[in-house]
């Protein structure tokens, strides 16, 4: 090795340092070489497209996920002695996403990159064309559906990866059957993607700097966290409190983005992440119940010190609980009664006989078969004999015994009680000398015994 070939190669090793972080370069230890990443650039809206026709469980449908990264072009290199006054570095690519085809492509572009610009270093470059031109070299567009080929393993040293010390020009003519790694399902594939993407999309987010919507105060979005819909960011002491009070008033669907007029809301795992292990519980819990509420064949056991939600049976209105093997009307949340009438409690008439009056004819007939028609007429006489008394008696002011006035004076006496009182004012009067609170100019009723009195010609 001449001291200028080794000379620029450590220049070299040193200048990708410098520039790339660790995640997308790192030197090898024991020779003059290394790994780098390539996280190629991805057009806005770029989209994924993926059919179902490799596997049986997937066959016909259709997945397509916009994203924003891709899974890094893989570039492991080795210089000889003789770079770059003579020969070019070794190399492999691999690539999760890349075709056999497409990765040979990318090997001879490298290639002739290299002859362009032989005696000089040429890492850079390479590397610069594989982030910024890939996709537009092998003509992918979105959506971009890739290509899942199967392939013979190689006897390896790692999957995808061929003798290191091959020439370029050699390993792509013998070993173009090891450049991709293997792709060995759709569902592996798909994970790839997404995870990179989120994790990419992740690591932006916590390097950049974000004004909390509620505090004002700007901090970095480690400190931060955004709703996945609307991308509005707070800071997450001011979600933490915001969320532990929704949470502590049961409103656990009102965990909604704090921007007026918003409907994104946190995802579970958000809440998690901020509030503590029995607050979150507590929501876990509150979530789940109000989901079984929703859900039209799921009731709960009537008994206080249970309350199991139990799957019932549309067919059958009887509920057994799974807890304490209490069986229950799942009308009325009795104790089963077969197929007699669900009993109604004073507290349910006066709805039941609201509800049957603007039901329409289908629903009529169900509360007639559920409660008993004799029953619902019953209730609908006592509401009529209600209003009746409401307009045309007043109640005693000892009994409350409903109490009509046909003629006479407004001197009353209760026919159940025998207390006399007022018909004007409802005072009760003396048993001994009941007109007196007519004659008594103190009295509100002063004079008033006559009042409204028919009188005979």
């Amino acid at each position: 090795m001449s001291s200028e070939d080794k000379e620029s190669q450590e220049d070299e090793l040193l200048a990708l340092a410098s520039i790339y972080d660790e995640d997308e370069f790192k030197r090898a230890q024991d020779v003059q070489g290394g790994e780098t990443r390539i996280s190629v650039d991805v057009p806005q809206n770029f989209r994924v497209y993926l059919s179902g026709n490799f596997t049986e469980t997937l066959e016909n449908s259709k997945l397509e996920y916009t994203v924003s990264f891709l899974p890094p072009v893989v570039l492991n290199f080795e210089f000889p002695a003789d770079y770059p006054s003579t020969s070019p570095p070794l190399f492999t690519l691999t690539c999760k996403w890349l075709s056999q085809a497409q990765l040979t492509a990318l090997c001879r572009h490298l290639d002739n990159l290299w002859e362009e610009n032989r005696g000089s270093v040429v890492l850079f470059a390479w590397m610069q064309f594989l982030k910024e031109e890939t996709l537009a070299y092998l003509n992918i567009t979105s959506p971009f559906e890739p290509e899942i080929t199967k392939q013979e393993k190689q006897p390896k040293e790692e999957d995808g990866c061929h003798d290191i010390k091959n020439s370029a020009s050699t390993h792509r003519e013998s070993s173009d059957t090891s450049t991709v790694e293997d792709i060995e399902s759709l569902s592996i594939l798909i994970k790839e993607i997404l995870d990179f993407d989120q994790s990419q999309k992740e690591k932006n987010f916590n390097c950049k700097m974000f004004t909390c919507n509620i505090c004002f105060s700007v901090k970095q979005g480690s400190e931060c966290m955004d709703f996945k819909d609307c991308r509005h960011v707070y800071c997450k002491i001011c979600l933490k409190n915001y969320f532990e009070i929704q949470i502590k008033d049961g409103q656990v669907h009102c965990l909604n983005c704090p921007e007026p007029e918003c409907s994104s809301v946190a995802i579970p795992g958000q809440v998690k992440e901020l509030v503590e292990e029995k607050l979150f519980a507590l929501y876990d819990r509150l979530l789940l119940q109000s989901s079984l509420d929703l859900m039209a064949d799921v009731v709960y056991c009537p008994r206080p010190s249970c309350q199991t939600p139990v799957m019932q049976d549309p067919s059958c209105t009887m509920g057994i609980c799974s807890q304490c093997n209490y069986a229950f009307c799942t009308l009325c949340k009795m104790t089963y009664h077969g197929v007699s009438p669900c009993k109604v409690t004073a507290e349910k008439l006066a709805d039941l006989r609201n509800e049957y009056l603007q039901a329409d004819e289908a629903t009529k007939r169900f509360l007639e078969q559920r409660y008993g028609k004799r029953v619902i007429q019953k209730a609908l006489e006592e509401m009529e004999s209600k209003k009746w008394l409401e307009n045309n008696s007043k109640s005693c002011p000892c009994c409350a015994t409903p109490i009509e006035k046909l003629n006479g004076c407004n001197r009353m006496r209760c026919t159940a009680c025998m207390q006399y009182f007022c018909w004007l004012c409802m005072g009760v009067l003396s048993r001994i000398n009941p007109y007196q609170h007519f004659s008594d100019p103190g009295s509100p009723c002063f004079n008033l015994l006559f009042q409204a009195m028919e009188i005979e010609d």
